[in-house]
This record gives C-alpha cells, structure tokens and sequence, in this order.
C-alpha cells in the first residue's frame, strides 16, 4: 500500500506511534524508515516520545539520514488527553514540556521552509492549546488530528497554520473513509461509490480550511 501511494506521488505517513528503550527504539526506525530488502518506507512515521529522548533520538537520527520526517505525540484530540498532558509542572504544561523538546530534537534538521523534518501531533480538538504551540514552536510543522467525526472544523484547525498558511497537516479519517454515511453524502452517493463520496469530502475539507484560512 505505501508503495501504490507513493507510486503515484502521495505522501504517506505512518500513524504508528512507536517508541521503546534505546535498543529497541533503533530497530524499530531502521525497520520503518529504512526497511531491508527493498521494502517502500513512509515519508513520516509517528512517535510517543514517553520514554524520552532514548526512545527518540534513534527514530531522528535514522530520520536524518534517510531524508524521513517525524510527528511526536504532544497535544492529542482524544478526549482525555488532559489527564496527563495538561498537567502543571512548574508553571507550564507537560504538553509544552513535550513542544519545547520536540522543537529541540528538531532544531538541526530544519530547512529552507523554515520548519524541522521532526514535527509534532497537536490535535485540532483543543484549539486554544493548538495556536499557542504554534506561537512558542515555530519551526515545528504539525499533524493535526481531530477534524470531522471527532468534532473539529476548519475554525479549529487554522491556529496550526502560520500566517503564510502553511506548517499543518491536517488529518480527517473517519469522515473521509465512511464519507458515504454521513448525511451529507449519503443521499448523492451509494454505497459502492464510497470512492467518490471519500473524494469529494477530501475536496470538501480543502475548501472549508482554505475559506478559514482566508478569513483569519
């Protein structure tokens, strides 16, 4: 499936929010962004960067070498997110503790753009938290879950862009995959059309956070 993808030149990223001690960690990031025998690696790969920089540097160091990218988990869309990244540690938060690393870990990886191969997950979902990551990490580029079936819209999302509109990727599943079930869909697309109804809510999605974009 990577190799269709980018056979036809879409980027993939790889949702699979590895981690593990220093050893581990290693053969993890050899295995997805420089997978033996001529196996398609992702152009990005996730990360839980919970065990610290042991569990993070093999996955950047491999990134840098093979010319991959990084999203760290730091500011989920799940609803209980709270529970430990809006902890208080000495006046700042454990999510802007995990911002200030990731930008760290990133910082000699940073391009023309402006912004790091070592990007971070900050979910669309808690929007005020989302823009003020944007503030503190600048060079930091984004992934950005949490738009359509968990809530957020394109008002939500437009705090993970800088003022050029760039430095976001934003992440709709659900609401793009089962398309043809949502009612706005369902009554121009049958089920077998699943394809075209997925298209056009990609098209859709577009539209709504270029509108936002253009508005702010």
């Amino acid at each position: 499936m990577i190799a269709e993808a980018r056979s036809v030149g879409v980027p993939v990223i790889l949702d699979a929010k590895r981690s593990d001690i220093g050893s581990t960690a290693e053969a993890y990031a050899e295995a997805y962004l420089d997978p033996p025998g001529g196996l398609a690696a992702p152009d990005a790969l996730t990360i839980n960067a919970y065990l610290g920089s042991d569990g993070v540097l093999p996955f950047v160091n491999i990134a840098a070498r093979t010319g991959r990218g990084l999203y760290v988990l730091a500011k989920t869309s799940n609803p209980s997110s709270g529970e430990l990244q809006d902890l208080d540690v000495g006046g700042t938060t454990i999510f802007q503790v995990m911002t200030d690393l990731i930008a760290n870990w990133g910082r000699e990886l940073v391009g023309e753009c402006g912004y790091s191969s070592v990007g971070a997950v900050a979910g669309a979902t808690f929007p005020e938290q989302l823009a003020q990551m944007r503030a503190e990490a600048p060079t930091v580029p984004f992934l950005v879950p949490g738009y359509g079936a968990q809530g957020a819209g394109a008002g939500e999302v437009v705090g993970a862009f800088d003022e050029n509109g760039l430095g976001a990727v934003v992440n709709s599943s659900r609401g793009i995959i089962f398309a043809w079930r949502d009612a706005a869909y369902r009554d121009r697309f049958a089920p077998e059309e699943y394809a075209a109804a997925a298209a056009a809510a990609a098209c859709d999605m577009r539209e709504d956070i270029n509108r936002a974009l253009d508005s702010r």
